[in-house]
């Protein structure tokens, strides 16, 4: 679909960088690459709506521990880099790190996993952009969240919320959205 089409729509979000678009799954499609998701931002940007960004890694990544789970995040974000520093507006750009193995197989990282890799996403934000965009962007969680885990993911200084998929469609998406609102103190 066309940004356009979507604004007109009155849609106010985009999602682009899944990894079925980065190739990870191996579907019938071209990869899409970091500069042309970066080309793809700006343009989400320039239309006036929000994109939630996607990065994560697959699961021989994972197996190699955290600098190696954030290399592999840097490489994907490190192409918006000009795009966060020249953009006023940074609630704009929301980050949903995706660890790849844990998508739709019920698998999730341990809360302490997701802590410390959203810690180092964040980290380096305020290094390669600034502090300021590293204090304000939100980095979403989208692994699995689901109704059991959602509490104690919550409860994670740098956990900003999720990016749910299978489990949205569930009744028990009301207790997850709930957990993020007590954990994060929204009324």
């Amino acid at each position: 679909m066309a940004v356009d089409q979507i604004s007109d729509m009155g849609m106010t979000t985009v999602l682009i960088g899944h990894s079925e678009r980065r190739g990870e799954f191996g579907l019938p499609t071209p990869a899409e690459s970091n500069a042309l998701l970066a080309t793809k931002l700006e343009y989400i940007l320039e239309a006036g709506l929000t994109c939630v960004f996607c990065i994560g890694e697959p699961l021989p990544i994972r197996e190699q521990g955290i600098d190696a789970v954030l290399a592999e995040c840097v490489s994907q974000l490190q192409d918006i880099v000009p795009i966060l520093k020249s953009l006023d507006d940074k609630s704009r750009v929301i980050i949903a790190y995706e660890p790849v193995w844990a998508i739709g197989t019920g698998v999730t990282a341990s809360p302490e996993q997701a802590q410390e890799t959203h810690k180092a996403i964040r980290d380096w934000i305020a290094t390669a952009v600034d502090k300021k965009t590293a204090d304000g962007i939100r980095i979403q969680y989208g692994g699995s969240a689901n109704a059991a885990n959602a509490p104690e993911l919550s409860a994670m200084p740098d956990i900003d919320g999720f990016l749910v998929g299978g489990a949205s469609l569930k009744p028990d998406i009301v207790d997850i959205v709930a957990a993020l609102a007590k954990a994060k103190a929204v009324v």
